[in-house]
């Protein structure tokens, strides 16, 4: 069956937006280095515990070297920028047009606003060579199972996942050990995860694959034998 011009059309239109948001956040969000990605919580402002924390991590990532990248947004991914731009790192975001309003953090080098949530995804993953993952609610834990399927089906390779705050993210622990139980999930994509609350535990786990970035760099521009 014939499908309506306008369907047709409709669908085209999503395919160009989708293009173009891809090619002008790519070329905005180049990280020139190793870059983390962070996901966490645009609920939580400057009075709560967990800014300070993700801040810090902002700040301890710049000085070690590493790009940032968060989704944009206030709360602790606002704290992550910060940080990382108080550092001198470089700080980079990819923010979402939303049907409500959500005001933006200003602490960036560069950022890109897509329209789309598979966009946003695939930009501040591609990447990435690793994941902090700071307290967070369902956008938060959509972003890390997301992460998690990709590594369980191959689609990503292995890549850290830290998650920071162990008593905010022991209760999830906990149920992902029961499903390991019942069988539904597999004791090594669990072991996937990381938990810490020390944001030096953190550094060393990013080390290894920021290493072979670099390694990786400087058998690209060595010249041929």
């Amino acid at each position: 069956m014939t499908q309506p011009v306008g369907l047709r059309m409709l669908e085209l239109r999503l395919l160009c937006r989708s293009l173009w948001d891809f090619v002008r956040s790519m070329h905005l969000l180049r990280a020139g280095g190793p870059c983390i990605t962070i996901f966490g919580s645009a609920r939580l402002g400057e009075h709560e515990p967990a800014y300070e924390m993700a801040r810090d991590l902002g700040k301890s990532l710049g000085r070690a070297g590493f790009a940032v990248m968060t989704g944009g947004g206030p709360g602790l991914m606002e704290a992550v920028n910060r940080g990382a731009q108080e550092a001198g790192g470089r700080s980079l975001g990819c923010s979402m047009s939303f049907a409500f309003d959500q005001p933006m953090s200003r602490y960036f080098d560069r950022c890109a606003t897509v329209r789309y949530l598979f966009v946003r995804k695939v930009v501040m993953c591609r990447q990435a060579i690793g994941f902090a993952v700071l307290p967070g609610g369902l956008g938060t834990l959509d972003e890390l199972f997301e992460i998690l399927t990709l590594m369980q089906t191959k689609r990503m390779r292995r890549k850290p996942i830290i998650l920071l705050g162990r008593a905010y993210w022991e209760p999830l622990l906990l149920l992902l050990e029961q499903m390991v139980l019942a069988g539904t999930v597999a004791r090594g994509d669990v072991a996937l995860l990381e938990v810490t609350d020390d944001i030096s535990d953190a550094l060393d786990l990013f080390a290894q694959p920021a290493r072979a970035v670099v390694l990786e760099s400087c058998e690209h521009q060595s010249p041929a034998a």
